[in-house]
């Protein structure tokens, strides 16, 4: 949820929050969205255990108020927001997680992160955030590898609401094999990150294959009117398992052997869900793994082993 929706959501809070509640025409006008939304937001909400309640006084639903239940939520100057608090330990893991948030550099989640990051400032002691700074320093996140989406922002947006309303999309995707862009439908179903990259699993509608599209590459993308249903035999663990990386292909059973200065690097690393190293007399050894992503293991385990002596 980003942006707008994000917006959307804690406006909807805030209106939910009064003592007299709020109708649903008031919250499509406030909220800007039809009836049909809101009773989407509604569920979605209970969804996440927001209890939410309703006065049910007329039949035909035309002036129900829904509201927040009273016990739950903590009165602010400007903003009723659900009764919580953070300790000190959980601060500090947001920090971190805040420090590793480099896919998201230069777009509008990036901004919503400092923004939360700003009000959470208004809440801690005088001092707090330098000596918070200060605890960062014991992990310094990496960005070298990190892919720059600071253009992908309305389509990372579009997907999220794609993703939470199960809406079949079309996309342009540039396929780098073939160094063309091709238009198909999809029903995007997880985002994941890999390599500093962010990618999502995606089931294709005319085959029904699942595929894993990089969203730098995805050109444009437009949500339908038409629902999909998670398909029930997919499991995205374990397809990160048998992939090698993040290419899921015909199942492979591949023996690579490595040189004594490299064996010592790649036995430091579970390469595969499946795997067994062998070592050998003149202290190389013998990786064999079973996986899947025949590019992958070549690319990924080969290039940078073959300049130690693969």
């Amino acid at each position: 949820m980003r942006g707008k929706n994000l917006g959307r959501f804690l406006k909807a809070i805030n209106l939910l929050g009064k003592a007299e509640g709020v109708t649903t025409d008031e919250l499509a006008e406030e909220l800007k969205i039809d009836r049909r939304s809101v009773y989407r937001l509604i569920q979605f909400m209970e969804e996440l255990n927001f209890p939410i309640t309703d006065d049910d006084k007329d039949h035909f639903e035309k002036k129900k108020r829904w509201k927040l239940e009273e016990t739950y939520l903590k009165k602010l100057p400007n903003i009723k927001l659900p009764n919580i608090s953070l300790t000190l330990s959980e601060i500090i893991a947001l920090s971190f997680l805040k420090g590793e948030a480099r896919l998201y550099k230069g777009t509008d989640i990036e901004k919503n992160i400092n923004s939360a990051f700003a009000k959470m400032d208004m809440f801690t002691p005088p001092g707090f955030s330098d000596e918070l700074d200060k605890v960062k320093t014991l992990f310094i996140p990496v960005s070298k590898f990190a892919k720059n989406y600071s253009a992908k922002g309305k389509i990372i947006e579009d997907i999220t609401d794609a993703l939470l309303r199960k809406k079949t999309c079309l996309v342009e995707y540039h396929s780098f094999g073939e160094d063309t862009v091709k238009p198909f439908r999809i029903d995007p179903l997880h985002f994941f990150e890999n390599n500093g990259g962010l990618y999502i699993f995606a089931r294709t509608t005319r085959f029904g294959d699942i595929r894993t599209l990089a969203v730098e590459r995805i050109l444009s993308l437009k949500s339908t009117d038409d629902d999909f249903k998670y398909p029930r035999d997919f499991n995205p663990g374990n397809m990160l398992d048998s992939a090698f990386d993040i290419v899921y292909d015909d199942p492979i059973h591949a023996k690579i052997r490595f040189s004594p200065e490299q064996a010592r690097y790649i036995k430091e690393r579970q390469w595969a869900k499946e795997q067994k190293i062998k070592e050998q007399k003149d202290g190389s050894i013998i990786l064999e793994i079973k996986t899947s992503g025949f590019w992958d293991v070549k690319n990924g385990c080969c290039p940078s082993a073959q300049r130690q002596g693969c």
